[in-house]
């Protein structure tokens, strides 16, 4: 899957992109049910892309580190900044190996379509990854197509293939994306937010 997103950001074919600016009011809405950082709250962005909701996730005050193992993908997040206010770096790193790449103490975590493109393996690694460099009750709000083929669009991931890769963190939230004004393919995939909390 790495290499078809390298080609892709090199082909300027990134839909997802779009699509991240399409619920952008929903997943703010969940992000503002977390509560506000403390001084100093780290949080990771999972896949980042070009950076946009780590900036994001920044302004809202947090210490944000986003993780994509796509060299162009994080050149172009590093080229958006600095942005007044924001405490964001972006890593290249692999996101089925977290310990190799950032340091520990994460409260919180997002993931906008990551997760659901990576096999069965690197989902297990994944979430002892993510459990490894988050603190106990961190949260983790993860966007996820349903489970199916699509050709060359990820595979998706349902709520118990969320909780068998990542056994140390309960579900407390798992809510349908609004697909209202969403491109057709998009809302073909019944796409979700869940909710997670690390014990």
């Amino acid at each position: 899957m790495n290499l078809a997103y390298r080609l892709a950001y090199r082909l300027g074919l990134t839909p997802w992109e779009h699509a991240g600016r399409v619920f952008a009011d929903q997943l703010a809405t969940l992000l503002g049910a977390v509560a506000p950082p403390a001084a100093g709250a780290k949080a990771l962005d999972l896949g980042c892309g070009t950076g946009d909701h780590s900036i994001e996730l920044g302004i809202r005050g947090w210490s944000v580190t986003g993780v994509d193992a796509v060299p162009l993908a994080i050149d172009r997040a590093r080229a958006k900044l600095p942005i007044a206010g924001a405490d964001v770096r972006f890593v290249l790193g692999d996101v089925v190996n977290l310990p190799a790449y950032v340091e520990r103490g994460y409260a919180l975590a997002l993931d906008v379509g990551c997760f659901h493109g990576l096999g069965d393996d690197q989902r297990a690694a994944y979430g002892a990854g993510l459990t490894a460099v988050t603190e106990p009750g961190a949260q983790l709000v993860l966007f996820s197509f349903s489970p199916g083929r699509r050709g060359p669009l990820p595979r998706g991931a349902s709520r118990a293939d969320v909780e068998r890769a990542l056994g140390g963190w309960t579900v407390v939230g798992d809510t349908a994306m609004d697909t209202v004004g969403a491109p057709w393919l998009l809302a073909t995939t019944e796409p979700r937010f869940f909710r997670l909390v690390r014990r």
